[in-house]
């Protein structure tokens, strides 16, 4: 471990290469929905090609997420954030210039695989480089940077649709790869954790991520009704039971199941699943429901999506502070309640809506809700563990979020009668839209009485966050394993 300080130049160096690799990843989970119209027309491309090309992406870098982390821990956290860096700018240089749908998404694929090898790199790296009396702040500013990237993701996206074109929004990475890499190449110390000995859970991350494919695969193209989307149903389900098999019995798992032995935990994720369902399915529609529907332009409808994704940078510390005083429990109910009510507001955005009457407050009351619960979420997930497991404890949890996002796409459209040619029609876009709010609206309610039902007041001694401050709209933060213990 170094002991770099942050006022020093290589301390800068180091916040800004880790906050310019995170962004990266953080601002592709968000531009990418504000392009799929656009993409669409200029590849000839089925609503099921659009819910691939963000799925692609969520797919694999929820299955391996938590993988990355572990080898980073072994072959040297530097070394594996830079191959993530390069990975994933190579990925977005052939999602740039893909010539139809299928490479697109296999594109996607891959940078999702970037995505995971980055992204928990970037923190492990901030952790493990600075001074213990800097890391906290090291990190807070790490995610507060991060917030303002996911910030304004939607409306960067928008200006790169609108003005250079949708393949722009991929092709900018290289150019921050560009920087980044040769940045951490010069001035990040190599990290690592040598108490690291055990095998990889290949098999594992492997069963994971066939089981997410599986069932993704037979939600999206379930329409078809054959017997190829039966057979990979009944697959996904054979693969998930698999895993946890595996996972069950191998001496040193990917995700060891007996982290659930913790019924706040287990309860946690539960309202986890409920909550970021609801919101993968939301972001995803609601940036063609603006366009399709409304007649929003690219730029108009990332920058209608602003006010959500700044009112948690804003206020996620504070509303971490106000749950550590009064508890998460009422924090993660209102929240989930409040969001329900942004989304049956969403109702009212129609065709020629305002923006000031129908589409800003859905998303202020939505914006307000997500506040609420995120900041409190993560603390209740690090208080249901041991401290020691506080950073696999995250990782979980934040898998799951992207889990329940990724089944989220894939199955709302079905739920809510989309057929393939949907986004190209306004009136039977806006028709299923208003039945996919409502769905979300229930699972966030869902959420909520989980909440009620389980969550308890949290210890006084026990790991807290370090990321006050959050901006993502697609995952909770990511925590590492050294959290901050605050006494009574």
């Amino acid at each position: 471990m170094s002991d770099v300080r942050l006022s020093s130049p290589q301390g800068k160096w180091i916040l800004l290469t880790t906050v310019l690799g995170s962004s990266m990843a953080m601002l592709d989970s968000t531009v990418v929905n504000v392009a799929l119209p656009r993409i669409g027309e200029d590849l000839d491309a089925d609503l099921a090609a659009l819910q691939w090309t963000v799925n692609a992406y969520m797919l694999t870098l929820a299955g391996l997420i938590l993988l990355g982390g572990s080898l980073g821990d072994r072959y040297g956290r530097r070394k594996i954030f830079v191959v993530g860096v390069v990975w994933f700018a190579a990925a977005s240089l052939l999602c740039g210039l893909a010539p139809n749908s299928g490479v697109l998404i296999a594109a996607r694929a891959l940078q999702g695989v970037g995505g995971a090898l980055l992204t928990p790199g970037s923190l492990a790296l901030i952790q493990a480089s600075f001074h213990p009396d800097d890391r906290g702040r090291a990190v807070g500013l790490w995610s507060g940077f991060g917030g303002i990237g996911a910030a304004v993701g939607p409306f960067l996206g928008g200006w790169l649709v609108d003005g250079p074109g949708w393949r722009w929004v991929f092709l900018l990475n290289v150019p921050v790869a560009l920087l980044c890499a040769p940045i951490a190449v010069r001035h990040v110390p190599e990290s690592g954790d040598g108490r690291v000995h055990s095998r990889f859970d290949v098999l594992g991350a492997v069963l994971g991520a066939l089981a997410l494919a599986f069932v993704t695969y037979a939600l999206i193209e379930a329409r078809q009704g054959s017997l190829v989307v039966v057979v990979t149903a009944v697959a996904g389900v054979a693969t998930a039971v698999a895993f946890v098999v595996v996972e069950k019995r191998r001496p040193d798992p990917m995700m060891p199941l007996d982290i659930f032995a913790s019924k706040q935990f287990t309860a946690v994720n539960l309202v986890t699943l409920c909550v970021y369902a609801a919101f993968g399915g939301f972001f995803f529609l609601a940036a063609l429901q603006l366009q399709v529907v409304s007649g929003y332009s690219a730029l108009g409808a990332g920058t209608a999506l602003l006010p959500t994704t700044a009112l948690m940078l804003l206020f996620s510390a504070r509303s971490g502070a106000l749950a550590g005083r009064i508890g998460p429990r009422i924090p993660l109910t209102v929240g989930p309640l409040l969001c329900a009510a942004g989304m049956l507001l969403m109702l009212r955005v129609g065709e020629d809506a305002s923006y000031l009457a129908d589409v800003l407050p859905a998303l202020l009351v939505l914006g307000l809700g997500m506040v609420g619960l995120v900041a409190p979420l993560t603390a209740t997930v690090l208080a249901s563990v041991d401290v020691g497991r506080a950073g696999l404890a995250s990782g979980v949890n934040n898998a799951a979020a992207r889990v329940a996002g990724l089944i989220a796409v894939a199955a709302l459209p079905l739920i809510a009668g989309m057929g393939e040619e949907a986004y190209r029609s306004p009136a039977a876009f806006d028709d299923a839209f208003g039945r996919a709010m409502t769905v979300c609206a229930g699972l966030l309610v869902l959420g909520a009485g989980v909440a009620f039902a389980t969550v308890r007041t949290l210890p006084p001694d026990c790991v807290r966050p370090e990321c006050l401050h959050h901006g993502s709209v697609m995952a909770p933060p990511l925590e590492g394993q050294r959290a901050r213990k605050r006494l009574a």
